[in-house]
């Protein structure tokens, strides 16, 4: 938690937070996906001054766990002093017990921001979907929460000026805002109605530039003149293709070429011949792709 400190901006995380994408869609597949086409409402995780803070903090842990699907899931609310938002001890359940940091009995509006960071921990627990590393586990925790329709309360616990700075979880806003932004494009919602932090919508609309530029990327037909033409290039010369490309060929077995790119999407990675113009269709997210080989 950045309280009054600097605040990290960018894309540090990105490849982790595609990783993180493909890693859910395959867990859970595109029927489970679409089960999360409604984000989590503003008016079932509202928290005012005058709420009681332990019956209101677990009205929102409760509603939170209701989006994640999870009836036989029962989070105890706490707060004590700590270094971090928050903490669950992640048990084999039902029941499972949260510590909130003692700043959110004055804060209490990013109450909920919190619980979905902690809430979605013990969903990947349920799951056993997990990465490597701690801070890896981080990253996939906030995309997650963020791509399923409870992270954008974390983008919009976001807020700095020139004397003061908050932001919760790991992720910097302009990656929360990528990620936000990818479900936005994926489900047809529009978060952007529902930041109270103007620092959120700035960074969400960052982060939808950068995500529209993946659909964007040769051999997509949606590429600029620049990129198809760096493509034709690559093409012609299919063993020289600088690592930093989105895309690289290899021979099929029969000797023809095929092209090989990440789903703007999933980020899995698709394989289609190069002929000219193809349709292709990801297994994984079932986008249909327009592409020119």
């Amino acid at each position: 938690m950045a309280n009054g400190g600097p605040v990290e901006h960018g894309y540090p995380h990105l490849e982790t937070v595609r990783a993180a994408i493909t890693a859910l869609y395959r867990r859970l597949s595109y029927d489970t996906v679409q089960a999360f086409s409604a984000s989590v409402a503003p008016a079932d995780v509202a928290f005012c001054d005058t709420d009681d803070l332990h019956l209101g903090a677990q009205r929102v842990a409760r509603e939170i766990v209701r989006h994640f699907r999870l009836p036989d899931a029962r989070l105890i609310v706490g707060f004590r002093e700590m270094t971090h938002a928050a903490h669950v001890e992640l048990a084999a359940g039902p029941e499972y017990f949260v510590e909130l940091n003692d700043r959110f009995r004055t804060h209490r509006r990013d109450i909920g921001a919190a619980l979905a960071h902690e809430v979605t921990h013990v969903y990947l627990h349920r799951l056993d979907l997990s990465f490597p590393t701690t801070a890896e586990n981080e990253i996939l925790t906030d995309t997650v929460a963020t791509y399923l329709g409870a992270g954008w309360l974390l983008l919009d616990a976001y807020r700095e000026d020139g004397v003061s700075s908050q932001k919760l979880g790991y992720l910097t806003p302009e990656e929360f805002g990528y990620v936000l932004a990818k479900r936005s494009l994926f489900f047809g919602e529009d978060p952007s109605v529902w930041f109270t932090s103007a620092q959120a919508y700035t960074a969400y609309a960052r982060g939808l530039d950068r995500a529209r530029q993946d659909g964007r990327q040769p051999p997509l037909t949606a590429a600029g003149w620049a990129g198809r033409r760096r493509y034709a290039h690559d093409r012609r010369h299919a063993s020289g293709v600088p690592p930093t490309a989105p895309y690289s060929f290899s021979p099929d077995p029969a000797g023809r070429l095929r092209v090989s790119f990440p789903c703007p999407t999933c980020h899995q990675r698709i394989r289609v011949p190069v002929r000219g113009r193809v349709r292709a269709r990801c297994a994984l997210c079932r986008t249909v792709l327009e592409c020119d080989t």
